[in-house]
């Protein structure tokens, strides 16, 4: 089965790519855990909380991956969550370092920042210099991974057209 990841800033699309890709496929799509969780505090995220959000995150992972055939599509992998926590709190809790090391993925798509934001509570960098700090950061995250990846870009059916030719052609090699 061929794990690919959806990645990349806030606000860019990757919940929405992971569903078509994974409704083109006819494949499960793994859901971004941060999201339910944050939603049930009544208090700030804090450190501690990251990794939380990380072993829920992997349980799905996993949970889905039962359900999977060819391909399984992760809206976020763990890498995000070392993002967070390095620009929130300047470090990155060991197990979750361990995790990216260990988990194995086939590629990447990193969503480019070139739709407009949507607001959103959860959501909080919506500047256009902390947008492009964050694509950036996350760029070098995919390129280090050592695994294919490709930023995606355009809206809509471009955007849809250019994953899944990508998906196709590396996945094919």
């Amino acid at each position: 089965m061929h794990k690919i990841v959806i990645i990349g800033p806030e606000s860019t699309g990757k919940s929405t790519l992971s569903q078509q890709l994974a409704h083109h496929y006819n494949e499960p799509w793994v859901r971004e855990y941060a999201r339910e969780y944050i939603d049930h505090l009544d208090r700030p995220y804090t450190y501690a909380d990251l990794l939380a959000i990380a072993k829920g995150q992997v349980k799905l992972e996993e949970d889905q991956a039962e359900k999977a055939g060819s391909k399984l599509f992760c809206d976020t992998d763990l890498r995000v969550i070392k993002v967070w926590s390095e620009h929130k709190f300047n470090q990155t809790h060991d197990w979750i370092k361990e995790q990216i090391e260990r988990r194995e993925y086939a590629l990447y798509l990193l969503t480019a920042i070139d739709i407009p934001w949507m607001e959103d509570p959860q959501r909080e960098h919506a500047d256009p210099a902390m947008r492009a700090y964050f694509m950036q950061v996350y760029e070098n995250e995919v390129r280090t991974s050592g695994l294919p990846w490709k930023t995606i870009r355009g809206g809509g059916e471009a955007r849809l057209k250019a994953a899944i030719d990508f998906i196709e052609k590396s996945l094919d090699q």
